[in-house]
This record gives C-alpha cells, structure tokens and sequence, in this order.
C-alpha cells in the first residue's frame, strides 16, 4: 500500500542541540488502524495520540529505530540484578490510569524535563500524547508497597508491542524507565508476541542510551533490520 506523507515545519530538535527536526506524517487513513500500523512500527514509523510520524530531518539521522527480540532476549548481568530488585514489587496492565497518575506524571516532568517540550507538566496534553482512537493501549503500573512508582504506555499490536512512553519516580534508587521495559519483555513472552518496539535510539543523546542496554537487538539501516 502507498504512503502519502506530509511534512511538518523544521523546528529546534528536542533531543540534539543544535540540531533541526521534521517530521514525516502519515496522512492515509487506512493506515490508522491496529494490524496496518504493526507495518509502519516495522518500517520505522511510532505514533505520538493518532498522528503517525516518522523523523525526516534535514541534516540529521541520529534518529534509529530499534528493537528487541521478545524470545531471544538474554539479560545482562545489570538487567539480572534489576530484575531480581524489582520481584518483591506488584504490577499490573490496564486500559485505565491510576487516579494518582498525573501526581506521578507531574513529579517526572518537572524533576527530570524542565528542558523539554512537555513542561509544564498538563494533564490534558499528556491524555492527547498517549491515547489513540484505533490502538490497542495498555497502561504497565508498577507499585512498591502500594505506592505508584511507575506507568509506561504500552500500544499493543497482533505480533509485537510498542513502548510509547514511561514516567516513573525520578527520586527513585533503580532505573524503573529500564524495569519497565524487563516487564513489557515478559509480558510479551506471555503473549506470545515476536518483537518490543522501544522507540528510537539516539546515541549522542544520553537519555536514549539505556535502550541499547536490551540484547540482542536491531537497529534499522538503509540495508534494513540490522542484529
């Protein structure tokens, strides 16, 4: 099937400094649908609400995409050790936030992205970022003790899911953004699901770097999925 793109206005990068972004947006409608947009994760493409984008920026390819192989997947001994760290904690998967969510969501963004496009933390924005008409969402809340520590936005399609965003308690001692994703791995193993689509990795970029930590995984190049 055809993909007709519109280009969104080059603007300051929010990960790069000194770099400019665009993005390439998805403009087809039968491409906003549950099975359709498991190809475009597959291709490169994430969503941000119902809006299907994929970076097309002028001077820059920092931007790739990766993956992990849900059945292949082998801990290192530093994921080994978080793993175990985060057993006597309870999560679940949900269609519906927490109340507390926004509590949680507020303490992220002010403490870890005063920087970014998303502070202020706003409810509201937040809801339009992660919620979509046609995907399949699931909310992952990890508690310790009862309290909320964790929620990552995960979208789920009929072979993989995709990691769209996670916020967690930016005090905290363990690198939930990384035990989030443990779980997301174990849970699509449990669904039987053949891939995790964490996004994209930015090498330059230090906030992306724990995304490479997840072995093995690919990277996708003009030659195509790369192990």
């Amino acid at each position: 099937m055809q993909i007709n793109l519109g280009l969104t206005p080059i603007h300051a990068c929010s990960y790069l400094s000194g770099q400019q972004e665009r993005l390439g947006v998805v403009m087809d409608e039968i491409w906003h649908q549950n099975s359709h947009y498991e190809l475009l994760l597959a291709a490169g493409y994430r969503r941000s609400g119902d809006i299907i984008y994929k970076p097309m920026c002028p001077k820059c390819s920092a931007c790739t995409p990766i993956r992990y192989d849900v059945m292949a997947f082998t801990p290192s001994r530093s994921l080994k050790r978080l793993k175990n760290q985060i057993q006597s904690m309870r999560w679940h998967f949900s269609s519906e936030l927490d109340p507390q969510w926004f509590s949680l969501y507020q303490q992220y963004i002010n403490t870890r992205h005063q920087d970014g496009s998303m502070y202020p933390a706003d409810r509201q924005s937040f809801l339009q970022f992660s919620h979509s008409e046609w995907q399949n969402i699931q909310y992952l809340h990890l508690y310790q003790e009862e309290r909320l520590i964790a929620i990552a936005v995960t979208d789920i399609t009929p072979h993989a899911l995709s990691a769209v965003y996670s916020f967690f308690d930016p005090q905290h001692k363990l690198s939930l953004g990384s035990a989030c994703l443990l779980i997301q791995l174990e849970q699509a193993k449990i669904w039987q699901k053949t891939w995790i689509y964490p996004g994209y990795f930015i090498e330059q970029c230090q906030k992306m770097n724990y995304k490479s930590r997840f072995h093995p995984h690919e990277k996708l190049s003009k030659q195509g999925w790369q192990r």
